[in-house]
Order: structure tokens, then C-alpha cells, then sequence
């Protein structure tokens, strides 16, 4: 029994790493603790909202987390919250969010079930939708479910408690999304549920509902928020501020080397799968000024595209990288952008989204205002500028992208 207490104790300090709270670790010890005593696995859920299906390494501090709970032998429940989905998560939103269609939840979650599993062990993943079971609810049954939870309890959301105190709308079916997110652990019977600081609320209405519903409330396993490249804000794909999975290598590692110096340690420690033995020491090298951040950044964008792309494109990407960062040398091989335009110009900011360099027009102006664009070694910072059609040019956008750029010869007519 001893063993067993100090096998359980074993794994909560590992799952403790990297994770912001959990309420309770007393509880969550007890779990482990009964599991290794009866053989029988914890169900462990994360849900996920298909709304933004492209994962980034924000999403995969949780996933990597989930994956803890798998290699200690647990059963991990990927839930896919397509019926959820259509209704739209609020949080964090100052404003009513436009819910999904049924085929953009679908597409979201096939491009989900499709990424996951470059963390997740499959064969140990039960996939599930919440539509399983919500969109056969009934009108009663829904009343039977909003009966277990108050208004005032809602309203002490932070997002609903600001848009109420301003005058701004809340949907009613707004309220509905804890609720039913909730009641997914009370179907699954889920021990723990996982997601980040901004899934507090839903998760603790999830033990709420299920001691309501008879059950053993579940643990909250609550993981931080990962800043993205600026340093700032959380990592979103909206902001530009993201390091995609399923980006190339050498994106992926020149992304990575330009985090904030303050943000090295948090990136080896959620995402760049370091053991807590390097992660301290490279800590204590970097606080004592033994290691050089430059270099703590490399090994951590290393391991990185290691993880997601293998270690030959690691290699790869890192001698790119210093070839054109530390020697100020041009790729050894540069993409040919070739404009089908009859125009003899065309506007700079067109080019620029056109040739891969930036998703949208405003993005890459303000690319340009920031001296973030070059065209044939010179920086550009006319966001009207035209580009010449006339000859071949090399346009550099940003560290990492560049481009030859020329009219495209279009065959001779047949006379």
C-alpha cells in the first residue's frame, strides 16, 4: 500500500509541472492513488472548440499534458465540441461571438482528429462529440439541466460580469455554453478535465453539475497561457503572433528564435518537451550568465522543429538560420513569384500577400510601417509604393520570407 501511495504522490508531482492549479490536489492524489489500487484508469477529457482547427504551440501546452496522463496509463477523452461549437465559446469575448455552421464545425474538427495525434498516442485516444448526446436533448431536458445552475453564479464570469456591468447583450444561449459543457463530464463521467487558465469557469461548472448529477465531482487540471512571439499577448493566430505544428522547419525555428529572452525558459518547459532536469539547468545558466540566451534559444528552437518535423530538419533549419542571420548570406534557395499581370506595376502591399509574404493586405502595410519589408536589399516604407514590372526583383518581407519576383512570360499566341 505504501508503494502505491508513493507511486500516486510520484505522478502528481509530475503532473503538477507546468501547470498552474489544480483544484484539488488532494483530490486528484486520491484518483491516482484508487486507480493504481484497482487497475482501472482515471477518464481524463479536454475539449476542444473547433473554431480555430489550426493547432500552434499554444494549444499544445494542454495536448502535452494530456499526453502525462497517457503515458502514466490513463484513458485520455479528446472531446470535440461540435454541437458546442455552433453555439461559441465567450470567453474572453467582450461581444456575442458568431456561432459555426454545421459544415464549418465538421471541416474545423476533421483538421483537429487529423494534428492531435502528433502528441497524443491514438491508440490511446477515444475521440468523442459532444453531439453525441446534446443534440438529443429536448427542450425539457434542457430545462432539467440550467435548474442545477444559477443566474448569479453565471454573472460571476468575468467576461458576462463586464458585458453586463456595460450594457453590452449576452445571449441567453451564452449561458447555455458552461452548462453544456458541464454536462459533457457528467455523460463521460470524466475524473479530470484539463484546459487553460481561460477555462476555468467551465470546468469548475463541470464539478458543480456532476455533484449534482451524483457523481464524483472531477478534478480541474488548469494549465497556463502560452505568450506568443511578441511577448505579450497569448499566442493567436489572429494576432500574428503564433508558431504553427504543421509550419516548415525553418519558419518554425526562426519564429522560435525570436521570443523574448523572459519567455526561454516557459517555451523549454510547456512546449519544446525538455526534461525538468535540463529546464533547471538552463534556468540557473541563464540567471547566473553562464549561458547566453542566443544559445538557450537555439537548443530550445532545435527541439522544437525535432519534435514536429524530425532531427534532420532540425539540422536543417538551424544551419539555414545562421547562414542568413549570422553570415547576413540569402538562402541557397529562393522561391520565384511569377505575376500573371498585364499592369507594367503592381501595388507593393498586393505583392506582399500575394507571393505567401503576409495572410492580408492590412498585415503586410503594416509590415511596411514597421521597415519590416525590403525590396532589392532597400527597406520600403511607403505603404502606396509600386513595384515595377520591368525586371526581376527580390523581395524580403519580414526575417525569414523571401521571394524572386518577376512577370510571368506568357507563351506566344497561335496564329
Amino acid at each position: 500500500m505504501n508503494d502505491l501511495k508513493a507511486q500516486a504522490y510520484e505522478q502528481l508531482c509530475a503532473l503538477r509541472r507546468g501547470a498552474v492549479e489544480i483544484m484539488l490536489d488532494a483530490e486528484l492524489l486520491e484518483k491516482l492513488e484508487r486507480s493504481l489500487r484497482t487497475g482501472i484508469p482515471l477518464r481524463v477529457k479536454l475539449g476542444a472548440d473547433p473554431s480555430a482547427p489550426d493547432l500552434h504551440l499554444g494549444h499544445t501546452v494542454v495536448l502535452r499534458k494530456l499526453r502525462q496522463f497517457q503515458d502514466f496509463g490513463h484513458q485520455v477523452i479528446f472531446l470535440i465540441g461540435d454541437f458546442t461549437g455552433m453555439i461559441g465559446d465567450p470567453t474572453g469575448r467582450s461581444e456575442t461571438r458568431r456561432p459555426l455552421s454545421v459544415e464549418e464545425v465538421q471541416a474545423n474538427a476533421e483538421t483537429y482528429k487529423r494534428q492531435i495525434f502528433r502528441i497524443l498516442d491514438e491508440g490511446r485516444t477515444e475521440i468523442r462529440f459532444n453531439s453525441e448526446w446534446l443534440s438529443r436533448m429536448d427542450f425539457a431536458s434542457v430545462i432539467r439541466l440550467a435548474a442545477q445552475y444559477t443566474v448569479a453564479r453565471l454573472l460571476e464570469r468575468d467576461d458576462f460580469q463586464k458585458r453586463y456591468r456595460e450594457g453590452r447583450p449576452i445571449g441567453v444561449h451564452e449561458f447555455l455554453y458552461p452548462l453544456a459543457q458541464g454536462y459533457d463530464s457528467v455523460v463521460l463521467r470524466a475524473d479530470v478535465e484539463l484546459g487553460g487558465t481561460d477555462q476555468k469557469f467551465n470546468l469548475l461548472v463541470g464539478r458543480e453539475l456532476q455533484r449534482a448529477y451524483g457523481q464524483e465531482p472531477q478534478v480541474a487540471l488548469i494549465t497556463p497561457l502560452l505568450e506568443g512571439t511578441d511577448g505579450v499577448q497569448k499566442m493567436s493566430k489572429s494576432l500574428g503572433n503564433y508558431i504553427g505544428i504543421d509550419e516548415p522547419a525553418k519558419e518554425v525555428y526562426g519564429k522560435a528564435m525570436s521570443i523574448p529572452d523572459e519567455l526561454i525558459v516557459k517555451y523549454a518547459e510547456l512546449v519544446a518537451g525538455m526534461p525538468p532536469e535540463a529546464v533547471e539547468a538552463m534556468d540557473e545558466g541563464l540567471k547566473l550568465g553562464t549561458l547566453h540566451p542566443r544559445a538557450a534559444k537555439a537548443e530550445v528552437a532545435w527541439k522544437l522543429v525535432a519534435l514536429y518535423c524530425g532531427e534532420g530538419a532540425a539540422e536543417e533549419a538551424a544551419l539555414e538560420f545562421d547562414r542568413i542571420f549570422r553570415e547576413k548570406r540569402l538562402p541557397d534557395e529562393i522561391s520565384l513569384f511569377a505575376v500573371e499581370d498585364e499592369r507594367a506595376a503592381v501595388d507593393l502591399v498586393w505583392l506582399i500577400k500575394e507571393s505567401g509574404g503576409t495572410k492580408s493586405l492590412s498585415e503586410a502595410r503594416r509590415l511596411i510601417r514597421q521597415g519590416g519589408v525590403s525590396l532589392d536589399g532597400q527597406v520600403v516604407r511607403d505603404e502606396c509604393a509600386r513595384v515595377s514590372l520591368d525586371c526581376e526583383h527580390l523581395l524580403k518581407v519580414g526575417k525569414r520570407f523571401f521571394r524572386r519576383v518577376k512577370k510571368s512570360v506568357q507563351p506566344p499566341e497561335n496564329t
